[in-house]
């Protein structure tokens, strides 16, 4: 059975413990050469893992020359801990000054807004009016039926469907009179030949 491949962390604490066994710096080069010989590292992915923890601030990079070298010293990553405990400290206080101060606004507009005859009137009225808006609401949903504006839609609607209606029956006239002159065959034959009643009523 083939050895299990490191994951991702793995990868990022073991590179990170070749600078802290070394206490050395490096170039990239050398990474992917020491990254599979002393930790199993394959060095194609040394460098995006470096990267990474540059990333992250757990290793330093600079350019000396033409060459750019990286590095890393426990001390360095417990100073950066630290920071970052701090950081987190100080948003914390800031996060919980925000919120007693928010808490303390409310406990004053509660005591403002205490219950009193005209907040109860005023809530009243506030209510009485949403019942009137819901009524006033459901009348003219039933009288929006004769709103002058949909009128004029249905009108326009029944004039469009009656002028489709006499054009299709031309169509079929004109086609019933083709049949019957190429054809020398009743109308009545060629009705029935397409499904017409005979209570078909010409429109023309």
């Amino acid at each position: 059975m083939a050895p299990r491949g490191l994951s991702a962390e793995e990868k990022h604490v073991k590179l990170l413990e070749i600078f802290h066994e070394t206490k050395d710096f490096f170039q990239l080069k050398e990474l992917e050469k020491l990254g599979p010989k002393m930790k199993g590292i394959v060095s194609q992915s040394v460098k995006e893992v470096l990267q990474s923890l540059v990333d992250d601030g757990l290793v330093q990079g600079d350019k000396i020359g033409s060459s750019n070298f990286f590095w890393s010293f426990p001390s360095q990553q417990g100073s950066l801990v630290q920071s970052r405990l701090k950081e987190a400290q100080d948003q914390r206080t800031t996060n919980q000054a925000q919120i007693a101060e928010v808490r303390n606004l409310i406990k004053v507009e509660k005591q403002s807004r205490g219950e009193s005859d005209t907040r109860t009137q005023a809530f009243a009225e506030l209510h009485r009016l949403n019942k009137e808006l819901v009524h006033l609401d459901n009348e003219w949903t039933a009288y929006s039926a004769c709103d002058p504006v949909k009128l004029d839609e249905t009108k326009r609607g029944i004039v469009l469907a009656k002028e489709a209606a006499i054009r299709w029956t031309e169509n079929f006239c004109i086609a019933l009179a083709h049949f019957q002159r190429q054809s020398l065959v009743e109308p009545s034959e060629i009705r029935r030949y397409l499904g017409v009643n005979d209570d078909y009523e010409d429109i023309c």
